[in-house]
């Protein structure tokens, strides 16, 4: 099983947007991600890591994976404990189900002190686009 550790940021909100995902595979890094995605508020920029982290299972060939995220609105919203009431956030709660279809998920909601490789990759990548944006 992965052990997927996920952070959105939003310099601004909205802003530009960065995710940082880790993916552990038996206590080991496999997969580092610090990416630029746009200007959004930071809830679009926590579901795109989330959906970014779900298509990298699937890559890998991987059927289980633990989704850890600092953002408890996602991960309420993912487990179905809080309705998805953003019109905004609908289609990326969407395609996260889309893509947990044949797979094994967990969501769990961490402390942010408990993400901060995922938090310090997704800073990252809102700084890129921060430099790209006038």
């Amino acid at each position: 099983m992965l052990t997927i550790f996920t952070d959105g940021a939003s310099l601004g909100n909205p802003g530009p947007m960065g995710i940082g995902i880790v993916i552990y595979r038996d206590g080991m890094i496999v997969e580092e991600l610090s990416e630029y995605v746009g200007v959004g508020t930071n809830n679009i920029a926590e579901y795109t890591a989330v959906i970014k982290a779900l298509e990298t299972v699937h890559a890998m060939g991987d059927l289980e994976a633990r989704v850890k995220s600092d953002s408890q609105l996602v991960v309420r919203q993912l487990n179905g404990e809080y309705k998805v009431k953003d019109p905004g956030l609908r289609p990326l709660h969407e395609r996260v189900v889309q893509l947990c279809r044949g797979l094994k998920v967990h969501f769990e909601h961490i402390p942010r002190e408990h993400n901060a490789e995922a938090d310090a990759l997704s800073k990252e990548g809102a700084e890129l686009g921060k430099k790209r944006t006038p």
